[in-house]
């Protein structure tokens, strides 16, 4: 189904890899083609999305990319971008597959009849072409040595009161042609199966992304966020995961950020939620993954009368887990220290449905490509706050990218294309 997806042009493939906890409406959903579609930039993109969603009241795919944050705040972004991604995207989908436990929905804009056709070529589209390794070098706008001082920049900045907690990342890149850019997302997929997985086409743009974190998802009057901050890897031996387990439940520095992350969330949810009804139903509660455990909170509330959906999304982006607190002056410090755009990296993909419920991942964990040029990117971070130690988070950004980067080299690319 996903190889039969890719082809269209734009496609949003969503998987949640059958993890049942968060929980999720659907296994798999897939839009291929588009009948209609909004492309925006930073200005006024949230109000474009609430006029072609009531304009559509059907189901609609897509993203919000992180530089959002420039129509929300006064704020702007002048790093380099390599991959060209608009600020924002949404289609209402030619072709829609619905996937749950023991049943599959086709449908089809116009003529219905066509669903068993299309199941047919789902059923004959070929298998994604195997994999190859090949060696290319990555480079960085930050070199270790750079990371480490702009890091401890960040803590200058935290001890000075300005701020409490950053989220600091970094990009690796490189350039090469990839034949079969769908194989990013298989590979990735394969290797760490995540609840929030997502494959993005538009045009000659891939994202290939093994996000394990929900933004935020609306269901009837309530909406639900699960921030993550916290993260330990995986051990091949029993006895050793366990440990990395206990050590990262019992740890306070990942407890202090998770908490932290936490309040900025609940503040976000508050400007949106009917009077009370914010609460947290969990508190730095550890799942595991295939490569890491990670430290999760749930935080709830209802919508308040006369919220319009939309703005309940627009009040809680940037999710508090990818930028800090205060939100504001961290989304400064980032463009200040980072050396690369961050686009669709940290923004969320989802869907909203014909009863306006929706659910947004957390773009983390992803590849983007764009064809156009070879320009093959990805990006890691961690959060930085007065307790860090600089070398613990260059090596907690390693983690996060060592999966990355053995599925780049392990998709076909060409140096040079």
């Amino acid at each position: 189904m996903l190889n039969w997806a890719s082809r269209f042009d734009p496609c949003c493939y969503l998987d949640s890899n059958g993890y049942a906890n968060p929980p999720s409406s659907y296994e798999c959903l897939v839009a291929a083609g588009a009948t209609d579609a909004l492309q925006a930039g930073a200005g006024a993109a949230f109000s474009l999305l609430r006029e072609f969603q009531q304009k559509k009241r059907d189901w609609i795919f897509g993203y919000l990319s992180y530089d959002l944050k420039n129509e929300l705040e006064a704020l702007s972004s002048a790093n380099p971008d390599g991959l060209g991604f608009p600020d924002l995207h949404f289609f209402c989908p030619g072709i829609l597959v619905l996937l749950k436990p023991g049943e599959l929905v086709i449908a089809i804009a116009g003529d219905r009849t066509e669903a068993a056709r299309i199941l047919e070529e789902i059923r004959e589209s070929p298998d994604i072409p195997e994999v190859q390794v090949r060696e290319a070098p990555f480079c960085s706008g930050l070199s270790d040595r750079e990371y480490l001082d702009r890091v401890g920049s960040l803590q200058q900045h935290i001890r000075a009161g300005d701020c409490y907690e950053v989220n600091f990342c970094r990009e690796f890149h490189r350039t090469g042609h990839i034949p079969y850019p769908v194989s990013l997302f298989q590979v990735l997929n394969s290797r760490s199966p995540a609840p929030f997985a997502a494959y993005y086409r538009l045009g000659s743009r891939h994202l290939a992304c093994a996000s394990p974190e929900r933004f935020l998802r609306k269901t009837g009057q309530e909406l639900l966020s699960q921030p993550i901050k916290g993260t330990a890897p995986r051990k091949s031996q029993a006895s050793a995961d366990h440990d990395q387990f206990l050590q990262l439940l019992h740890s306070g520095k990942d407890r202090a950020e998770n908490i932290m992350t936490v309040d900025l969330v609940r503040n976000d949810l508050s400007r949106a939620a009917a009077e009370n009804s914010v609460q947290v139903d969990e508190l730095c509660t550890i799942r595991s993954y295939a490569q890491v455990h990670q430290m999760i909170s749930s935080v709830r509330c209802r919508i308040g009368p006369g919220v319009h959906f939309i703005d309940a999304i627009r009040y809680a982006f940037p999710m508090g887990s990818m930028t800090g607190a205060p939100k504001i002056r961290v989304m400064q410090l980032i463009e200040s220290h980072e050396t690369a755009r961050r686009g669709l990296f940290s923004g969320a993909v989802g869907y909203i449905d014909p009863q306006q419920d929706f659910d947004f991942n957390v773009v983390i964990r992803a590849i983007q490509y764009n064809a156009a040029d070879g320009y093959l990117s990805f990006q890691s971070g961690s959060a930085i706050t007065c307790r860090s130690v600089p070398a613990l988070e260059l090596e907690e950004c390693r983690l996060k990218a060592a999966v990355l980067a053995e599925v780049l080299q392990d998709s076909v690319i060409i140096p040079g294309g």
